[in-house]
């Protein structure tokens, strides 16, 4: 697992090699009755991957890609990351929106909605999805589109894991070749005024053009100066994709705004953008997640932010900013499970910390810190980012006017609550039975090994 905060025992691993295997495992775990977490990437802040005492489900040999770059599409089983995915595409000069880390699995990334460098120019993850192989509930392997089982591909473009076991996925791909983005970096002293100059330029900013902003550690890497190394900096990541004279006319309102201390812009492979941000996840570190989508991002917010940042209970956490919008803003909210298409910014709180430090400084510092920002709230947070399967109003939140749809659905494809290791929407009540209430309960704190708020 990638969160170390994570220690659980499953009763059984099955690594599984093709949907078949899936089924075999589902029905299993039903004549046994053991509840089932699935493993894809292992990348989940909240660890659902594993639950004491369940049968996980491991989908990371499912390796297989396969691209037409006549057609522009790529299948891909649900147990690659986005750094082996990038790589087969990039092949041939392509791309689909992916995470900005590159462990990421796909399959999560893609379930949760999916946001990334990309998704300005083409659409979150889940907007790109074209088809997906799933094993259902009761033990059917279903090929799911617009044009076969319409409302379950619905669902799973945006609607976590609740409505099977995803084999494989078909993606719409996007030509990719010229790309220019890096690091701009600013002392912490500016970060009111650079944030309000990140604030200005991105309300302009074309769909080409990716605006990051976060307050991390400067690594002590040989491209940092000394004096920053380990110091805690303010960064704005902008990612132009086009050459690099349209990335220049597009940054120089920017870098007039705020010039930096340090430019490390330059122009990239796209493989080299999607591996900007990975130092800052090294392995084995203690993570936790909490987010929200935003309206707007006033003076006063920004100073609450700044504030928040500077009051971080370890010198390894980040917040970060990313200006939402362009293709992925015009998608009609209902078209699929991703709600806050008007939302101008995401909020992502990271608390990260060294083993054996107690997690409950980190998680109430993080929990403040998006409190923060409430006054600029849109409604709800990141599925992908929601902190706790076990706080049923956030997922409600998190789906907004879609969640009594995928309830609906939730009870036509898993009527039982079979998988519930997730941000769990429990399957709602026939009509004349009490409409909208759940047939299930989400995940006990025992499956989850729920413990001082850090699932």
């Amino acid at each position: 697992m990638w969160n170390g905060a994570i220690d659980r025992r499953p009763a059984l691993i099955a690594r599984v090699s093709g949907a078949a295997d899936v089924v075999t495992a589902v029905r299993f775990a039903h004549e046994q009755g053991l509840p089932v977490s699935i493993r894809g990437g292992g990348h989940s802040a909240p660890g659902f991957a594993v639950a004491n005492g369940a049968l996980m489900i491991d989908m990371s040999d499912l390796k297989e890609i396969r691209i037409d770059p006549a057609a522009r599409i790529a299948v891909a089983g649900s147990g690659l990351l986005w750094s082996e995915l990038d790589a087969a595409t990039q092949a041939y000069g392509l791309a689909t929106t992916g995470g900005v880390v590159g462990d990421t699995g796909v399959a999560g990334l893609t379930l949760g909605g999916g946001i990334g460098f990309m998704d300005r120019l083409a659409g979150l993850t889940c907007d790109n999805l074209l088809g997906a192989e799933v094993v259902t509930a009761d033990g059917q392997v279903l090929q799911a589109s617009e044009d076969d089982h319409h409302d379950l591909f619905w669902a799973l473009r945006g609607g976590g894991g609740n409505f099977g076991v995803v084999t494989s996925f078909s993606y719409r791909l996007h030509p990719v070749t010229e790309v220019f983005g890096g690091l701009l970096c600013y002392t912490m002293d500016r970060t009111a005024e650079v944030l309000q100059a990140y604030r200005e330029v991105s309300a302009d900013a074309p769909d080409r053009l990716a605006l990051y902003a976060g307050v991390v550690a400067a690594p002590p890497a040989p491209f940092v100066p000394e004096h920053l190394r380990g110091k805690r900096v303010v960064g704005l990541v902008p990612v132009y994709f086009g050459p690099a004279d349209e990335a220049a006319r597009a940054l120089a309102p920017l870098l007039a705004a705020a010039p930096p201390v340090l430019d490390l812009t330059k122009p990239m492979s796209y493989r080299e953008v999607q591996q900007l941000t990975d130092g800052l996840n090294p392995p084995g570190m203690h993570h936790y997640y909490t987010t929200e989508w935003l309206r707007g991002l006033d003076d006063r917010t920004i100073d609450e932010v700044v504030q928040a940042a500077a009051d971080a209970s370890s010198p390894r956490s980040v917040v970060t900013l990313k200006r939402m919008g362009g293709a992925a803003g015009r998608v009609p909210a209902d078209a699929t499970p991703f709600w806050y298409r008007d939302a101008t910014y995401h909020l992502d709180i990271h608390a990260q910390w060294a083993p054996g430090e107690p997690p409950e400084p980190h998680i109430a510092w993080a929990r403040a810190a998006r409190q923060a920002a409430r006054r600029d709230w849109a409604g709800g947070g990141y599925v992908n980012f929601i902190e706790s399967g076990q706080d049923t109003g956030r997922v409600r939140a998190a789906f907004g006017g879609n969640y009594t749809r995928l309830a609906r659905i939730k009870a036509a494809y898993d009527p039982d609550n079979f998988f519930r290791i997730n941000n769990n929407i429990p399957p709602a009540v026939p009509a004349g039975d009490g409409a909208g209430t759940a047939t299930s309960s989400p995940p006990s704190p025992e499956e989850t090994g729920a413990r001082d708020g850090c699932n």
